[in-house]
């Protein structure tokens, strides 16, 4: 008897914490844009700025795939692309409704990624805001010259990649101006429109 009401008491005290912990509105900011935009250093400091918040570095969900991986910017990558997306979009879904602002730094390119992705937070009750970084194309290429991972170290791929965002149309909105400011500058700027909706992303 002791033991059911110290059991009850231990779940009420969960429950209570559960309910403390989640957020009215759960929020996924994917901060997207070519291969050496910046968007892993600006997520650094912008999440740094939240009391709870988690960086998901879309990239680890593919590098985890050691058999049958397909680079994703090719066409035959497609089903690859839809598995991997919906198990990023749960991933991040399940912070945000735990209660973290989530910052989903990654190539999420609008007609391939961003709209899946978009749908699958939305149908979890998570709000979606959308920030792209889009440096010249030398700027990228340069910076991808110091990496390691060669599978975006081409030059022609990150070509391609950038040419994805060149114009993003009704979304052009969303594109952060990086000119003359840091990464801590640019994490401020995503900040003030993030909290102001101006990000925001709808279907």
């Amino acid at each position: 008897m002791g033991r059911t009401r110290t059991h009850r008491a231990r779940d009420s005290r969960r429950e209570r914490l559960r309910a403390c912990l989640r957020p009215i509105n759960p929020a996924v900011l994917i901060l997207s844009g070519p291969p050496g935009a910046g968007k892993t250093t600006v997520a650094r400091p912008l999440a740094s700025r939240y009391d709870r918040a988690v960086h998901l570095e879309s990239d680890y969900f593919f590098e985890v795939i050691t058999s049958g991986y397909i680079e994703p910017w090719k066409p035959e990558s497609n089903e690859q692309n839809h598995i991997v997306m919906e198990i990023i979009g749960d991933a991040a879904a399940g912070y945000a409704v735990a209660g973290y602002l989530t910052i989903l730094d990654g190539i999420v390119i609008p007609g391939w990624f961003f709209e899946p992705l978009r749908d699958t937070l939305h149908a979890r009750g998570v709000a979606v805001s959308y920030a792209v970084l889009r440096p010249p194309l030398d700027v990228c290429i340069e910076r991808s010259r110091t990496r390691h991972r060669s599978r975006l170290s081409d030059p022609s791929v990150i070509e391609q990649l950038w040419s994805s965002f060149a114009d993003l149309g009704p979304l052009e909105r969303h594109v952060i101006d990086t000119d003359d400011r840091n990464a801590e500058g640019t994490a401020v700027s995503i900040d003030a429109l993030l909290r102001r909706g101006s990000l925001s992303a709808l279907a």
